[in-house]
């Protein structure tokens, strides 16, 4: 799938992309390699995107244990722990979402490229 939304914001003159921001994109851009290098005959985009998803889920609650000294303390704060993160994808979704869209014809023709020949 496409990594050049990523791209476009270090093109877009009225985004200024500061070194961390540009860290950011490209760890973004090198987890989306890595998904990508899994699609074919055995797992569709739907696939994979579930792992990547089930992974980032994984990753999150890792991330988000750092700190407490127990379990009951952690367990206690499940419910804010998720809020954070779903108010979190749910922006970068909505953002991506309408990025999507605005540059849908690019993108489609993008995926098209990726695609092996059959």
């Amino acid at each position: 799938m496409s990594q050049e939304n990523n791209q476009d914001k270090n093109n877009d003159p009225n985004v200024d992309i500061t070194p961390e921001m540009q860290a950011f994109y490209q760890r973004a851009d090198a987890i989306i390699g890595i998904a990508n290098s899994q699609l074919g005959p055995e797992a569709h985009s739907g696939q994979v995107g579930a792992s990547l998803l089930y992974a980032a889920a994984r990753y999150s609650a890792s991330v988000a244990s750092i700190g407490f000294v127990k379990g009951e303390d952690f367990a206690k704060e499940k419910d804010d722990i998720v809020e954070f993160y779903v108010k979190q994808y749910r922006q970068m979704l909505s953002d991506n979402l309408t990025d999507y869209a605005q540059n849908f014809d690019k993108y489609v023709q993008l995926n098209q490229d990726d695609k092996p020949a059959q």
